[in-house]
Order: structure tokens, then sequence, then C-alpha cells
């Protein structure tokens, strides 16, 4: 190969009549192995154990839709009635998704991860370092990544995702962590902070050996289908141009005035 290649990849390779995923044929893999297994492959560079393609395909399952609570559905249903091509509603949903919707997973990733390390580092018990944890985002007066919810008092994906994570045997250390921090929010919260969505995907994950910085990832492929969803009923069953009525818009400004000249 020379050493002139415009790009460089370890991921794919296209050839006439053959495309290989991470070195398999990816005709030999349709029909054999789930969407969640090839995503893990694409991501992992491996395919992985049942244990890990089952807990992966819940997590992806997990954050499908969450309705009209969303920015990124409002925003996706918003540029849908427009009148733009399908494509373009649903990019303009997952362009709406960042640090306070969908970043979370990472965030509380990258926070798990660092706790676990600094656990075996420093030998320190789980809730050793949910206090310290939990300690220091106060004194940032920083959020709680993965913890409390707006809308459940107990988010129902959650127990369901852990329960899934310690059937397969993935549930370790990170979970382990993240229910420590569930527990000591009681101390220095006004009330307990639950593990959302988020913090169990982040946790399960982690325990699974995936990079905190692709957390994002994994909310963007699971909601994609639901912003699909929403974008086709926004076309072709509700009214174009949505928009707020005026009446329903606050003026904040100065009063009417003549111009200076």
């Amino acid at each position: 190969m020379s050493d002139n290649a415009f790009w460089r990849t370890s991921i794919s390779k296209v050839e006439p009549d053959k495309i290989l995923i991470r070195g398999y044929d990816l005709a030999k893999l349709v029909g054999k192995f789930s969407f969640a297994e090839l995503t893990y492959l694409l991501w992992k560079g491996e395919l992985p154990s049942q244990a890990h393609a089952r807990t992966l395909d819940a997590i992806l399952c997990s954050c499908i839709d969450h309705s009209l609570n969303a920015p990124s559905v409002d925003a996706a249903r918003f540029v849908a009635s427009s009148g733009v091509p399908l494509q373009a509603a649903v990019a303009a949903g997952v362009a709406g998704m960042g640090d306070f919707h969908g970043g979370a997973i990472e965030e509380s990733a990258k926070m798990l991860q660092e706790g676990v390390r600094r656990a075996n580092v420093e030998h320190l018990s789980d809730e050793e370092v949910a206090n310290r944890i939990i300690d220091e985002h106060k004194t940032r007066r920083q959020r709680l990544a993965g913890f409390g919810h707006p809308i459940h008092t107990q988010d129902p994906r959650t127990q369901r995702l852990l329960d899934v994570a310690k059937e397969t045997g993935v549930a370790g250390s990170h979970v382990r962590l993240a229910r420590a921090i569930e527990d000591a929010t009681e101390r220095t919260y006004p009330k307990r902070l639950i593990i959302n969505v988020d913090g169990a995907i982040a946790a399960i994950i982690s325990d699974m050996g995936f990079d905190w910085r692709i957390g994002k990832g994994f909310f963007i492929l699971s909601r994609t289908p639901g912003l699909v969803a929403h974008v086709y009923e926004q076309m072709y069953s509700e009214k174009p141009y949505k928009m707020a009525d005026w009446k329903e818009i606050r003026y904040e400004g100065p009063p009417e005035r003549p111009p200076p000249r």
C-alpha cells in the first residue's frame, strides 16, 4: 500500500463486490448478527459476547424515545414543519443533543471511570469514593451527571437496564460505584438523586470497557429512530409551519421609541 494514502482507517474497506467491517465480510454478517452486535464491532473492533450483545441491545432500546419532553424532538419537529427533507429535520434533532440533553452519559461515564481508577489506586471503598465525588461536585457547584430526573421519581428505564446488566454478568465496579453515589446523595442533597437512564448507561458501558468519550454516541444511535418517527408524523400528520402564537411571546425589551434622528 502506498504511504501517500489520502485516507487511513481500520474500520472498514470497500472494493468491487466486497465490503469488509473490521476484517469481516459484511455479507456474511448480515442475517446472522444483530444491529447492536455490528455496532459493537464498529465501535470496539471485535464482535461482542452474547452477554455484551444483549446488554448493548437493551441500552439502545432504553432511549429510543421520550416523547416531546426532549429538546432534540422539539427541534426536529420544528424544522420538519418548515418543509425540509426528512434527513434535514432528523439532523436538526441530532444537532440539538448537547451537554444538557444527551451529554450526561459521556460526563457520567468519565466521572465513574475516574472514580473506579481512584478507588483502585488509593484502595478506597465505593462509599468513600462516592462521598468524595459528591463533595467535589458540590464544591464546584457542578451537577451530578447521570443522577436525578425532572419527571421521574424512579426512572423506569434504569432498573430494567441494571437488571439486564446483572443477568448478563456485565454489571461490575462502575455499576457498584453508581449505586453508592445514589445512596450517598441522601447525605448532602435535599432529596435522594436517583440513577437516571444516562447514569445507568454510563455505568454499564464503563463495565463493558467502552471509552467514556464515545458516550454520546449511544444516545445519538438510540434516539435516532424516535426522531425519524416524530419527523414523519410532523410531515404527514400535522399542519406545516409549527410556531408559537404571537400572543404567547412576551417582549421584554424597551418600549416603542422614536429613532434618534
